[in-house]
């Protein structure tokens, strides 16, 4: 196969190259098809339980997901001045197209519910019109701390901070929509604070500015792993191939992604990032093979045929392990890692088949006078090469000094790895400058929290949640999740009730509390709907029929890990006190949402990773013919893995979604020196029956090609370690660590081992060479 396709590429490069690109042009016109998809939420399958469980509630509640506009004042925020400009913003955001009017709380838009006058109960706005004296101003502040569905959700209790919470008809609004109130604000804004915050602008907007980043990051990386090659090679014609074919694979596996009906989602948009470095791999081999050997061939096609028939099986095993490691998230749970996975794989296929037959049609164009001087310059005393000279004195002269040092930096690892503490935010992927991160962090230190989830209370009878044990039921449970620091406030139907009671005994305090008979209960909430305000504030809280309550849980972090232990609080609760007969109890909301897709991803994950470990191991065992070769490649990959993610348990940095895909790159990447380096100390030892010729030989050529992988693939990337985006600072900084961790083993550990065990593992040297006991010193440094 390798023969075929190099001859036909040799004898046929125009149609090699007329072929590649006629397919290439084909999958970019799928491009104009192309439909982005920045929801979080997609995550998760259509059928996903708690996906439609999260539907039906807020069809059955008329909830809407909503941007929390707050404003900030350290000197108060109570003035006419600055309610006035809330007044006048909050009327020109009901413009907005794609905003819930109805629904949108605001000091200008909310009804108090009050006394009026003869005892009746009345519902009116709590601010008609714009105020003028600091009377009218405190007024509506104490309205505010009154009344517990306002508490904490409107105003801060220190005065200090108002808020406007704008319900949107869709999450994939919410970036177009804060851009909309950012230019209104602009309008009114005095000497405030104003800031823009909510999980769905957070989500949306991590959607938008990651495909500007994607526009910049890839040509950046392309742009540097060009220039590194052009310094490595000194030759454009040449360079120019292995940036042809990583844009090829890249056209090819997007285009099919798009021409399959799959929309571009968050995690779809990472793919060429992904493949830029791997699809570069092979032909920095080539190249580097190619210039190694061209001076002594001084022939293009003998000199390609040559590298590719030396090159063909380990580049075709780095692939295939590299595939096996994308392959196996399809296995997860995750509609849009599987199809990340699928189509990250293709390319990866692509790659490796533009690399055998790319290179060499490109290759036969360039001119012989060109190649002239190709390969006669001395690499073997350049930079490079004196690295490479010193891995290899050390790792003969220390070489059990680097297996004792290897054990020891696995055990820290183990170690390390248990400290992972698995996390999320859709917030914390801004950096803390952010302003999406800064409006988080002012509007949860005065306000009672962004991040609302909903436990919904269902029983099968009607009226049910008139029922005075099942409304001390949601009181006691407001009482029980209070006590967790990550919750601002609750809000539920017992709050409407005790707060219509109060207001109806002329704002007496002992009446706050809940009746003892249903009818009293019944009573209370016929008042509120029919004291002039709006039914439906009353049925966000319960259905119309009253089989379902409705509490809302309003919390200051949206911490996975903190989410999850209100939701745990709130499970163990109701394990130790009995729901009313009947009753079952079940959470919504976007924070529950992402803890569930969180779980999903990292059983599915972690099981994806072990899965592919074992393929690839197989595959190493079936490549070399020997358990004990392929237990040793797996070297490098597996101390590669232990000492990042070692080192993520060391730091704290939490295990979140970009951090647990990028467990398959690393076993995509870490497994490819291994494989070049062993694959070849082998061929040479078969060639040369030494292995102090082989052990010298290897740090040479192979050990250069490796050499310069890891830099062009560690410091392509690093303009991502600038970006305004977590994730993408995570993937750079994953990229620059696989390559130095796994480089470093593959060049220090690997020889080390066969430094010392080379008896046993190269047996025919042993056979041949068994007076050679005591080795004396590489030469060549």
């Amino acid at each position: 196969m390798a023969k075929a396709l190099t001859n036909f590429s040799i004898r046929h490069p125009w149609w090699v190259i007329g072929i590649a690109s006629v397919i290439t042009v084909f999958f970019a016109v799928q491009f104009l098809n192309m439909k982005i998809d920045t929801d979080p939420e997609n995550m998760l399958a259509e059928d996903e339980p708690v996906r439609l469980f999260e539907h039906q509630t807020k069809d059955e509640f008329g909830l809407a997901d909503f941007i929390a506009v707050g404003v900030v004042h350290e000197a108060g925020a109570f003035t006419p001045e600055t309610l006035n400009r809330l007044y006048n913003i909050t009327a020109e955001i009901q413009d907005i197209e794609g905003v819930v009017v109805d629904d949108i709380m605001a000091p200008s838009t909310v009804d108090d519910i009050k006394q009026g006058e003869g005892g009746t109960l009345v519902v009116a706005p709590l601010m008609e019109s714009e105020i003028t004296t600091q009377e009218e101003a405190d007024y509506i502040r104490s309205r505010i701390n009154a009344n517990p569905i306002f508490r904490g959700k409107l105003a801060g209790e220190d005065g200090k901070a108002v808020a406007i919470m704008v319900p949107i008809e869709s999450k994939d609004m919410s970036h177009r929509i804060a851009g909309e109130i950012r230019q209104i604000i602009d309008k009114y804004k005095g000497d405030e604070e104003y800031h823009i915050a909510g999980l769905p602008l957070a989500e949306d907007s991590f959607g938008a500015e990651m495909f500007v980043q994607m526009a910049y990051s890839a040509p950046a990386a392309m742009l540097i792993i060009f220039l590194l090659l052009l310094m490595f090679f000194r030759n454009l014609r040449i360079v120019l191939a292995p940036m042809v074919v990583a844009m090829m694979s890249t056209i090819w596996a997007m285009g099919l992604l798009i021409l399959t009906g799959n929309t571009v989602h968050i995690m779809s948009s990472m793919i060429p990032i992904f493949l830029i470095p791997i699809a570069v791999l092979n032909s920095i081999h080539i190249i580097s093979e190619f210039h190694d050997h061209y001076k002594r061939y001084k022939h293009k096609d003998a000199t390609i045929r040559h590298s590719i028939g030396e090159l063909f099986m380990p580049m075709l095993f780095t692939s295939l392990t590299t595939i096996a490691g994308f392959l196996s998230l399809a296995l997860t749970p995750i509609p849009p890692v599987q199809v990340f996975g699928i189509f990250v794989a293709f390319g990866v296929l692509v790659a490796w088949f533009l690399s055998l037959t790319l290179n060499p049609a490109i290759g036969m164009l360039i001119p012989d006078k060109t190649l002239r001087d190709f390969g006669a310059s001395d690499d073997e005393h350049g930079l490079l090469a004196r690295i490479m000279h010193g891995f290899r004195s050390f790792s003969f002269n220390w070489s059990k000094t680097i297996i004792y040092g290897s054990a020891a930096l696995a055990v820290v690892a183990a170690v390390g790895l248990s400290l992972i503490v698995v996390n999320d935010n859709p917030v914390k992927w801004f950096k803390q400058s952010h302003p999406i991160r800064i409006a988080d962090a002012a509007m949860n230190r005065h306000l009672a929290g962004t991040y609302l989830n909903y436990l919904v209370f269902e029983s099968p009878d009607d009226d049910a949640m008139k029922n005075p044990a099942m409304v001390r039921y949601i009181e006691s449970m407001q009482r029980e999740l209070a006590v967790d620091e990550n919750v601002g406030s609750t809000t539920g139907l017992p709050d409407i009730v005790k707060k219509v009671r109060y207001e109806l005994y002329g704002g007496d305090s002992t009446k706050a509390s809940l009746p003892e008979s249903q009818d009293e209960i019944a009573q209370m909430l016929f008042l509120f709907e029919m004291s002039g305000g709006d039914p439906d504030d009353l049925f966000k809280f319960v259905t119309s029929s009253y089989n379902k309550a409705n509490l809302w849980v309003v919390m200051k972090n949206g911490d996975n890990m903190s989410v999850s232990r209100v939701v745990e609080r709130a499970e163990q609760y109701m394990a130790n006190h009995q729901l009313p007969s009947g009753v079952e109890a079940e959470w919504a909301g976007l924070p529950y949402i992402n803890i569930e897709w969180q779980r999903q991803m990292v059983t599915g994950m972690r099981s994806s990773l072990l899965g592919s470990y074992v393929t690839v191991l197989i595959m190493m065992v079936f490549l070399f013919r020997s358990l004990r070769w392929g237990l040793i490649s797996m070297l490098p990959l597996t101390l590669t893995i232990m000492a990042i993610y070692a080192f993520l348990g060391y730091v704290g940095k939490p295990y979140d979604m970009p951090v647990a895909v990028l467990s398959s790159l690393t076993l995509g990447l870490s497994i490819d020196f291994a494989i070049h380096y062993i694959e070849r100390l082998r061929m040479i030892h078969r060639r040369t029956h030494d292995f102090q010729q082989s052990f010298h030989e290897i740090f040479e050529g192979t050990g250069r090609a490796i050499g310069r992988n890891v830099l062009v693939i560690a410091i392509g990337f690093v303009p991502m370690l600038f970006s305004s985006l977590v994730p993408y600072i995570t993937v750079g900084s994953f990229f620059l660590a696989i390559m130095i961790v796994s480089g470093l083993v593959t060049m220090l550990l690997l020889p080390a081992i066969t430094r010392q065990f080379h008896g046993a593992l190269l047996r025919l040297q042993a056979r041949s060479k068994s007076a050679a006991v005591a080795e004396p010193q590489p030469s060549g440094n």
